[in-house]
């Protein structure tokens, strides 16, 4: 059976027909604008052009729709939450889209999508074949995360399953836009590490340039900057271990880019583990991003 999959993104939707899921090569892939400032209702109405293309170009029909997204469907309230795409928050969106498309639709947050696509079609399956427990992180202008048991996304009883990214780490992280203080998000990220080193320097630079810096030992602050990533990195990841000890976690982002993260950074985890060593494979994305819209399909 073909899988259709949308990833919907704040400027634009891509679409796939992969041919299936024990052979997941596309069969199709288009993008269309998402024109989200054009409102909730333009937005469903996007989504089914996208679905009516994908049919069109691949001879195929839809029978499910997978669907990646910005923030969470509450299983509580049946209405999404926390999404930047702001006009999908509070809206009963699987529902509306069942109704406009007329088939069953899943959804699953962008980091889901991420993970469910490199645990069963990316990097996990010739890495770690054994693999029952994958952890896709997304390490960028956010921190977030999805997990994989069993070859299935696990939400969660709140939909928030993988969200380490609002974990306490340490106060120096200051206040989150969540409400919180101190979280992974404000200590980790991009944009946090970026803040870090124009504090400490007083110059602004983009995360790949603090990166080579650091790396050829030109700049006091940016290899301070990297070593409080990596220090922190290991408290950080640590904890999801010592709780769900994962087969494989797999590092996406432009953080996740970052080569010191595979070495020092996995020693680090080591030093906070309930463990004497550490068995956790850590990898590197295969699918870039194709991961999004595949994930979506593979739901």
């Amino acid at each position: 059976m073909a899988l259709f999959g949308i990833d919907l993104g704040g400027t634009k939707l891509e679409g796939v027909v992969l041919k299936s899921r024990e052979n997941p090569v596309p069969v199709c892939r288009m993008r269309i604008p998402t024109e989200a400032q054009k409102g909730y209702a333009h937005i469903v109405s996007q989504i089914v052009r996208m679905r009516n293309l994908l049919e069109k170009e691949s001879g195929m029909q839809a029978i499910y729709l997978g669907i990646g997204h910005p923030g969470t469907l509450d299983p509580n309230t049946g209405t999404i939450k926390n999404a930047n795409t702001t006009v999908l928050n509070h809206q009963p969106f699987d529902k509306d889209l069942e109704t406009a498309l007329g088939i069953p639709v899943r959804l699953a947050n962008d980091a889901n999508c991420f993970a469910v696509a490199e645990a069963l079609m990316g990097v996990v399956p010739k890495a770690v074949p054994e693999a029952s427990a994958v952890f896709g992180v997304i390490m960028g202008t956010g921190v977030g995360g999805g997990w994989v048991l069993h070859g299935k996304v696990r939400n969660g009883r709140q939909g928030i399953s993988g969200e380490w990214g609002h974990n306490f780490l340490d106060e120096s992280g200051g206040p989150c836009y969540c409400g919180h203080t101190g979280c992974v998000e404000n200590i980790i990220s991009g944009p946090a590490l970026e803040r870090l080193l124009e504090q400490r320097s007083g110059q602004h630079r983009s995360l790949r340039d603090i990166v080579v810096l650091a790396e050829t030992q030109q700049d006091p602050a940016a290899q301070q900057t990297m070593d409080r990533l990596i220090h922190f990195f290991g408290k950080a990841m640590a904890v999801v271990i010592n709780i769900m000890d994962p087969d494989a976690v797999v590092l996406g982002g432009g953080v996740g880019n970052i080569d010191r993260l595979y070495t020092d950074g996995k020693a680090e985890v080591q030093k906070h583990l309930f463990n004497h060593r550490i068995d956790t494979v850590f990898l590197r994305p295969k699918l870039g991003d194709s991961a999004g819209v595949f994930g979506a399909a593979l739901l």
